[in-house]
């Protein structure tokens, strides 16, 4: 492992990992998405997908413009969530139960993503990489918003429902 010596050696260490992360999670959408029996989070889960494809493809761009691959890099923190996610959806649960923990377990994703998609953008902003904070930043965006529609499903009745 190579060391970190300075602000931009984290910045691309963080892509590298957001990366991985965007990678992980379009494998593990879909299950969720099928899972899902309240048509309104099989739809968001659906949604998510395709934004993740965007995000994963405006990731590689931000490669590009700062000249770096994104590797074999392994995100253990995304591994370590969607085997959460996984674990909700072996669960034998009720499914209004089911879509409750769906949510749960989505929100932890978004709010991992936000973490991580924030810090990148700033130190892109902090390196003068205004292209690539740009794109982080309408990631970082996308991200928020996908887990405000996800709160407001499970406050509005998935929540509720499983009572």
């Amino acid at each position: 492992m190579t060391k970190l010596k300075n602000l931009e050696d984290l910045f691309h260490h963080e892509i590298k990992d957001l990366y991985s992360a965007e990678k992980q999670l379009l494998e593990a959408l879909p299950k969720m998405a099928e899972t899902a029996q309240d048509p309104k989070l099989k739809a968001a889960f659906e949604l998510h997908l395709q934004e993740t494809k965007a995000q994963k493809e405006r990731l590689e761009k931000v490669c590009e413009l700062i000249g770096i691959t994104p590797g074999r890099t392994k995100c253990k923190a995304m591994e370590g969530l969607i085997e959460e996610g996984q674990d909700m959806i072996d669960e034998k649960a009720t499914p209004e139960v089911k879509d409750a923990g769906l949510v749960a377990s989505a929100q932890r994703i978004e709010h991992y993503e936000i973490s991580g998609y924030g810090t990148a953008a700033y130190y892109a902003e902090r390196l003068g990489q205004k292209e690539a904070h740009e794109l982080l930043s309408e990631t970082l965006k996308e991200e928020k918003n996908t887990d405000a529609k996800l709160n407001k499903l499970a406050k509005g009745w998935i929540n509720a429902k499983a009572e």
